[in-house]
């Protein structure tokens, strides 16, 4: 049941108020950005509760006094910093998070590098169904056969914003998982390897077969055998939008983390309905996902909805992150019972344990 969004508890000039700042947006996160990569947060905390002065914050980060006045000025609109007493500069809240907090920072990296120039495309994508902004990072069909070509900082922006969250969810969910007495796992969308590394380091008799893109299996592989860990895992290179494409069988469970998630709902059904030839009849099927509905807090929920206009004008054109209402139906259009729904996983994720129906 959704907690948020169902009442209007602003007066008129607050409403007002919100409607510039989303006039505005653009800018505010561009200043936002050059205020913490240009070291002005981090003088003005140095500097403590007391502020410190225009001229003194222009002596410490080498910018012009021009540049450094507007940025500030922009931040005081934004509540990133305050104006004292002593008429100089200290840095709130606010402004503390954009500097420090990890979730906002990689927010911010992900946003900036993948997503920013890519956005200003939306309205074509939204017409078209196709990532029309994807040719702002380079010319692939979707944005995950280019990942292992981007450029090294939108190389590392992208993984550690895909990495961060089942970073955290991962060492809770992986025992859960094998309370099932699973001993054979297919890995689909393994991205890097970090499930499978998990896995095989989980239990001494797990296996676990990592099914992706080439590309994608390659990063991976090379990861897993840094780890020492290629006795325990191998790769099967398979692209899941080929509706021809054989899935391999003799699994115990296939395993999808943030994978579903990049594709559209008639995708996510196919894609569920052949995991059927992976597994035996009372075999399972365990996703992970983060939905924005089942979220404890708002500003959770909030961030899952912004990331799928990452996936509509970027990444493919035509998945999100869904509304779990939405993809369970998914989940019963191909033929399985959800056994079990398990929310509050680190910081936003689901599993769902699944069974074909019988």
């Amino acid at each position: 049941m959704i907690k948020f969004y169902k009442k209007d508890q602003q007066t008129a000039i607050e409403a007002k108020h919100l409607a510039q700042i989303i006039a505005h947006g653009p800018i505010l996160f561009q200043v936002a950005r050059v205020l913490r990569d240009k070291g002005i947060l981090q003088v003005l905390e140095d500097a403590r509760s007391g502020g410190i002065s225009l001229p003194e914050i222009v002596e410490k980060v080498s910018l012009s006094e021009y540049g450094v006045r507007v940025l500030l000025e922009a931040g005081l609109g934004m509540h990133l910093v305050k104006y004292t007493d002593e008429e100089t500069f200290a840095i709130t809240k606010t402004g503390y998070f954009i500097l420090h907090d990890p979730l906002t920072n990689v927010n911010m990296n992900f946003v900036q590098d993948i997503c920013y120039k890519g956005v200003f495309h939306l309205q074509e994508a939204i017409e078209t169904g196709k990532p029309t902004g994807l040719k702002e990072l380079g010319n692939w069909p979707t944005v995950y056969h280019g990942l292992k070509d981007l450029p090294p900082q939108q190389k590392k922006s992208w993984f550690e914003y895909d990495h961060f969250f089942s970073d955290i969810a991962f060492p809770e969910v992986v025992k859960q998982i094998y309370n099932e007495n699973i001993k054979t796992l297919l890995d689909i969308g393994g991205n890097t390897g970090k499930w499978a590394s998990a896995s095989a380091t989980h239990g001494d008799d797990v296996r676990v077969t990592i099914m992706d893109l080439p590309g994608q299996t390659e990063m991976a592989e090379k990861r897993i055998k840094e780890l020492g860990l290629s006795d325990k895992v191998s790769y099967y290179p398979c692209n899941v939008l080929d509706n021809n494409a054989v899935f391999p069988t003799g699994f115990d469970a296939v395993w999808m983390s943030q994978f579903l998630d990049c594709f559209s709902e008639t995708e996510i059904v196919s894609i569920l309905e052949r995991c059927k030839q992976s597994i035996n009849d009372d075999g399972w099927v365990l996703i992970l996902e983060a939905f924005w509905d089942t979220q404890r807090f708002e500003t959770s929920a909030f961030c899952i909805q912004q990331l799928s206009i990452y996936f509509t004008a970027i990444a493919n054109g035509n998945s999100q992150m869904y509304d779990s209402r939405v993809f369970k139906k998914c989940i019963d259009r191909a033929g399985y019972d959800i056994i079990e729904q398990i929310d509050g996983i680190g910081l936003s994720h689901t599993l769902l344990k699944c069974k074909k129906r019988k």
